[in-house]
């Protein structure tokens, strides 16, 4: 028989169909062994003190963290399905059904002293038309260049500009069409980039607030349910 420990360098899983294994479940750390984030196994007594309490914390942490997580995301399917549900309540009162979304809405309190908000968020990208909407306006800039305005040319280039991951800022390019240019080419740009745009997703947001008495400002309560 085969009596030698677990060596404190190796790693746990030597196969494929082992590693496969592990990948589906937790792996089982034997009696007297930590893992180490490489996955080997140490002896409990060749750990530092310091480790040893280091995880307990961490992992009593956690289990916190991952509980109040699950009650946030209980309490927001209550939340977001009361809100809605008054919504239809009251619709009912003037014998009106609303479909879709009930977003961008606000509900106060009798005295105004609590507002909740629910807000639904559009994810916008372009097509390809959006390259289109651009060569019409390079033309623009191209016959502007005598005596035209250097502020719009540059508002109208930074517009196109793309950030660190090479994405197209949709607010810059959108709020081209609120500058109040009269010209063919430019008009039908404007319509290609109103074209162009592609709601990809929504997302629903719900905030609540409560009124200082004293300034009478709104003040929001935090919760960061939008990533439950």
């Amino acid at each position: 028989m085969n009596n030698q420990t677990p060596n404190a360098t190796a790693p746990v899983a030597t196969s494929a169909a082992t590693n496969e294994q592990a990948t589906a479940a937790a792996p089982v750390v034997p009696d007297g062994y930590m893992m180490n984030a490489k996955g080997h196994l140490i002896p409990v007594d060749k750990v530092k003190p310091v480790d040893k309490l280091r995880d307990e914390q961490v992992r009593m942490m956690m289990r916190h963290a991952k509980a109040l997580n699950e009650d946030m995301k209980r309490k927001k399917i209550m939340l977001f399905a009361a809100f809605n549900d008054f919504i239809t309540l009251s619709a009912q009162e003037y014998d009106v059904q609303i479909g879709g979304k009930k977003g961008n809405t606000t509900l106060l309190s009798y005295d105004g002293k609590f507002k909740i908000q629910l807000a639904v968020s559009e994810n916008i990208v372009f097509d390809e038309r959006l390259q289109v909407a651009k060569s019409l306006i390079d033309e623009c800039l191209t016959e502007w260049t005598q005596g035209s305005n250097d502020n719009i040319k540059a508002l109208i280039n930074q517009a196109f500009q793309v950030d660190k991951e090479g994405k197209i800022s949709t607010h810059r390019v959108l709020s081209l069409r609120s500058l109040d240019i009269n010209d063919d080419k430019w008009l039908r740009a404007m319509e290609a980039i109103s074209d162009a745009v592609q709601v990809t997703d929504t997302k629903e947001y719900i905030r609540f607030y409560e009124r200082d008495d004293e300034t009478g400002a709104y003040r929001q309560i935090a919760l960061d349910f939008s990533n439950c």
